[in-house]
Parts: structure tokens; C-alpha cells; sequence
């Protein structure tokens, strides 16, 4: 028996004396090659594979809590030792992995890309081979493919991209090793799709819903959340903070983004027809129904649907919404059988429904149905911070849609805003910009642009960031306050205010800040933030 077979067999023998020895038949053989063996020692070897069989439950156990690390893709084994080859892709394969190797003369690229290869492992010199193509075609072929090599030549020698995407072992190979260099490289791409995920969500909320405060960055966190599951969620928040944008970004980050988001506005159908809307009608089933038309419901299948001002919603209707939520069954108007639905519902109201149970204007089940996840929406006064990038925002917006030139707006101007209580929040706030867009048309906004009800703060020239990082009556609370927290959401505020002075122009910003471009360029991805001028 050659060495790689003997070390086969130790491991065996190691699991045999570990765990209970069990004697279940089990298909270990048809994962192992007889190239590993010489015909004098097979016998031997197939009885103790026999005699350890499934390794007892504690093995099973221990696989199957391994199995996440396994992944869905495929381990692509390449070496020109056949024996070497057909131990690691014995071993592999025992342990659960998907193993793939070259298909007889055909191209390495081909193989890669026909059979969903995230890691490739072989000789360092066969590494070495293939690294000039490797470079070039991994980006198309998977990013994340990670390589491990084992042999003499040192890592360094290599051509290949990304150091940490490359694991190395020496011969002998150690097969205990080497499965623990694979589950580390699946729990690299792992992390690394997580942050791809995470980045492609912070995008996502930061061209919906803009803000770096903390308020701001507690509501993407709960969004975040709250989009990975299908529980009803009721959004609260006054008019004009971006309730709807809060459900739509809920919806673009579940798993149901592929279907609709349909919004329903309960206060602007009149009652006699927000039945019909919501779960359709049959033909003939009241005076002008001329034909079948589809709901509400059934156009959000397997998809969210959005119920606006869920809060002025009639008694009669609440008693029909609460059974869908029951049931997920629902009768169009004049038919006779229900209809099965799978959608996930996401209410919205300015209003305090709790206060409204009490009142008995709200029913109180459907309360508890609709609010198993609630969303708070801040008004715009408690994250003043915000206001400066929001500004920006639409300044840049309106610019472009009505070809005018506002170059930005002067440090009292935005002073005078910042202090100001914006009953109608960052809808008002828009509403305004566009106003003053259309009206100055080119230069700078200034105090006296502004109407005057906005003049009546009490503060005539704050500073729009400390003021609010730091209560200016009582810069520290009797509690005592989290240093650490404060200094960094000051940070991140002094960064977005940069920022949108600059025009998103991060070289401009880091003069600003009296910092290097690439550090600013740092900070902005250590702390996950978020520049948009659309």
C-alpha cells in the first residue's frame, strides 16, 4: 500500500477507535479508488471501511452541523499525480463536498464554468501554469473562487490576485488539514457575500431613504431586519417622513422583490369602492360591473402589498382584512368561493391606533395582526443632521429636471432651516427646495430667499451639526452620555456636511476635513456611508 493509502486508512482507523464501532453498511467504498491501493491490500481495506460504515451518530451529528460550510458549489481538484488526485477526491467526497475534476482533454476554463466551481485545489506548480489566464478570467468566471495549493513552491511566487484568496499547504499532504483550509475558504466567500449583501442593502436604503443620523441608521438596521422575514409589518410615522419609501424598501430587500409592490391609499378610495379595489369583483356583481376585475390582493401575490393610511379604513372592511390575514383566503366581491393568496402586507398609518382601539374606532385583533413588527418612522426634528444632505439632494434633483443652476445654499440660509420644526417634514423640506430652485433659478439660496414663516426659530444662526449632536440646553444629560457614539456620529455628520459642500467631490470634501483623499475614501467604508446626488 502506498503512503496516501495508509494515510486513508489512519484516519479510518482513528473515526473506528473515536467513535462506537458500528457496523451499517454504508457507500464509503464507491467514494474511494482502487488506484489508491495496490490489489494486495484492497481487501483489507474495504473490511474496515465495512466495520466503520457511518462512524456512528455522533459523526452524522457533526457532518451534518458542518454542512453549512459546505456550500452549493463545487470543489474542482486538479493535479497531474492521478493518486495524489483521487485521494484528496476520495476524501472530499466522503466528507459531503461536490467534487469535480478534468474531463479528459478538456479546456480547464470550460470545465470551471460548466460545473459551478467556487474552489479549486491542486499542485502549486499546475497553479503556476494556469495563473496568467486565472488573473483574466476569474472576474468572469466567479470573483470569489478561492485556490488552495499544496506543494514546495512558495505563495509568493505565485502570480495570482488577492493573497487572502489563496491557501497554501506542504507536502505530505495532511488530509485533517487540508478540509480545514476548504471550510475556511467557504466561510471567506461567505463573509464576503455577506458584505457584498450588506453593501448592495446600504445602496439600496441610501438612494430610498437618505440620513446618516442616528435615528436614520437605527430604521435601516430595523428595515434590514424586518425585509428578511414575512411578517406583517405596520409602519407609523407623521406625514411626510417616507412611509411608503420604508415599505418599498422593505419589499426590495425580501425575497419577494421579483413580484409586485402595489400601494392601496385606504383614505383616497372612496368606501363603497375600496372592497371592490381590494379584492376585485365578479361580473354582474353590482350596477356597472361589467366585467371580472382583478384586486388588490390577487395583483400582489407572492409579492407585498402596501395599505396606506390603514388607520381610516371602515369597521366593515377591517372585519374582511382581518380574515385574509387569518385565512390568506379572500372573496372578490359577489363570487362564491375564496381565493387562496400568499402575500405579505405591510400597513401604514399617521395615526395612533392604539388610542384608536380605545376609542373602539379601530378593531382591536387587527391591531395585534397588523402590528406583529412595528416601524417607527422619525419626523424631521429629531434628526436635524439630515437636513444639510437632504438639501443637497434635492437641490441636485431639481437642478437637473428643471435646467437651473442653484449652486447650493449659504451657511445662514441653512442655519435658519435647521432650526425650524417642519410640521410637514422632508416632504415640506422638498416641496421648498423645489420652490426655491424655480424661483433664485441660479447663485446661492440666502436667508432672504426664504419665506417667512421659516425666520420665526428661536435660534437665527445655530450650528446645524453640533447643535443636535449635543443638546445645546444641557450638552450632558444627567445619565451621562456614550462618548464614544457621540464623537463618531459627529464624525460621520462633519463628513456628510463636507460632502454635499463639495457636491459628492470627495477631493474637494477631504480639503475640507484637512484630510488625504484615500483616508477620507476609507472612512466612508468603514463606516458604511452613503453619498447620492441623485
Amino acid at each position: 500500500m502506498n503512503g496516501y493509502g495508509r494515510q486513508f486508512i489512519m484516519h479510518i482507523n482513528l473515526y473506528q477507535a473515536t467513535y462506537n464501532k458500528k457496523t451499517v453498511k454504508n457507500k464509503i467504498v464507491t467514494a474511494c479508488y482502487p488506484s489508491l491501493l495496490n490489489e494486495h491490500s484492497m481487501s483489507h481495506f474495504i473490511d474496515i471501511c465495512f466495520n466503520v460504515c457511518s462512524m456512528a451518530k455522533k459523526v452524522t451529528y457533526f457532518r451534518g452541523a458542518c454542512s453549512a460550510m459546505r456550500g452549493n458549489g463545487t470543489i474542482f481538484i486538479a493535479d497531474n499525480d492521478v493518486k495524489t488526485r483521487d485521494l484528496v477526491s476520495a476524501f472530499l467526497r466522503y466528507q459531503g463536498y461536490s467534487i469535480a475534476e478534468a474531463e479528459g482533454d478538456a479546456p480547464l476554463f470550460d470545465t470551471l464554468q460548466k460545473n459551478n466551481i467556487d474552489i479549486v485545489i491542486a499542485d502549486l506548480p499546475y497553479l503556476q501554469s494556469i495563473a496568467p489566464d486565472f488573473n483574466e478570467r476569474r472576474s468572469v468566471l466567479n470573483p470569489l473562487m478561492m485556490l488552495i495549493g499544496y506543494g514546495e513552491t512558495r505563495a509568493t511566487e505565485l502570480k495570482l490576485p488577492a493573497s487572502e484568496m489563496v491557501f497554501t499547504l506542504p507536502k505530505p499532504l495532511n488530509l485533517d488539514e487540508l478540509e480545514s483550509l476548504v471550510m475556511r475558504a467557504r466561510e471567506y466567500q461567505s463573509m464576503k457575500m455577506y458584505e457584498s449583501d450588506r453593501s448592495a442593502q446600504n445602496q439600496l436604503l441610501s438612494t430610498t431613504m437618505i440620513g446618516t443620523s442616528a435615528p436614520m441608521r437605527a430604521l435601516f438596521e430595523m428595515i434590514t431586519k424586518v425585509a428578511a422575514s414575512n411578517a406583517t409589518v405596520l409602519i407609523q410615522g407623521e406625514s411626510g417622513t417616507g412611509k411608503e419609501l420604508a415599505a418599498r424598501a422593505i419589499h426590495q430587500l425580501s425575497d419577494r422583490n421579483a413580484k409586485n409592490f402595489v400601494p392601496v391609499n385606504c383614505a383616497a378610495i372612496p368606501d363603497d369602492l375600496l372592497e371592490s379595489e381590494l379584492f376585485g369583483h365578479v361580473k354582474g356583481s353590482f350596477t356597472g360591473a361589467y366585467a371580472n376585475r382583478v384586486g388588490r390582493f390577487e395583483m400582489a401575490d407572492k409579492g407585498t402589498l402596501f395599505l396606506d393610511e390603514i388607520g381610516d379604513m371602515k369597521a366593515n372592511l377591517q372585519v374582511k382584512l382581518l380574515r385574509v390575514l387569518q385565512n390568506r383566503e379572500f372573496e372578490p366581491v359577489g363570487a362564491s368561493k375564496s381565493q387562496k393568496v400568499n402575500v405579505r402586507i405591510v400597513a401604514a398609518t399617521n395615526k395612533n391606533l392604539e388610542e384608536m382601539v380605545i376609542s373602539r374606532d379601530f378593531r382591536e385583533d387587527l391591531y395585534y395582526r397588523l402590528s406583529v413588527i412595528p416601524v417607527t418612522i422619525p419626523p424631521l426634528r429629531e434628526r436635524r443632521e439630515d437636513i444639510p444632505i437632504l438639501i443637497h439632494t434635492f437641490l441636485t434633483r431639481f437642478n437637473a429636471d428643471k435646467r437651473h443652476a442653484v449652486k447650493g445654499i449659504s451657511r445662514d440660509a441653512l442655519g435658519i432651516l435647521c432650526t425650524y420644526e417642519w410640521p410637514g417634514n422632508v416632504r415640506e423640506l422638498e416641496n421648498l427646495v423645489e420652490r426655491l430652485v424655480i424661483l433664485k433659478g441660479s447663485g446661492l439660496i440666502v436667508p432672504d430667499d426664504l419665506p417667512e414663516k421659516y425666520h420665526s426659530g428661536k435660534l437665527s444662526y445655530p450650528e446645524p451639526v453640533m447643535a443636535h449632536v449635543l443638546p445645546t440646553d444641557n450638552p450632558l444629560p444627567e445619565g451621562g452620555i456614550c462618548l464614544n457614539s457621540a464623537v463618531n456620529e459627529f464624525e460621520n455628520n462633519l463628513i456628510m456636511l463636507a460632502l454635499a459642500r463639495s457636491g459628492g467631490n470627495k477631493k474637494e470634501a477631504a480639503l475640507l476635513l484637512n484630510l488625504k483623499r484615500t483616508t477620507l475614501i476609507e472612512k466612508l467604508k468603514k463606516k458604511n456611508l452613503a453619498f447620492s446626488e441623485d
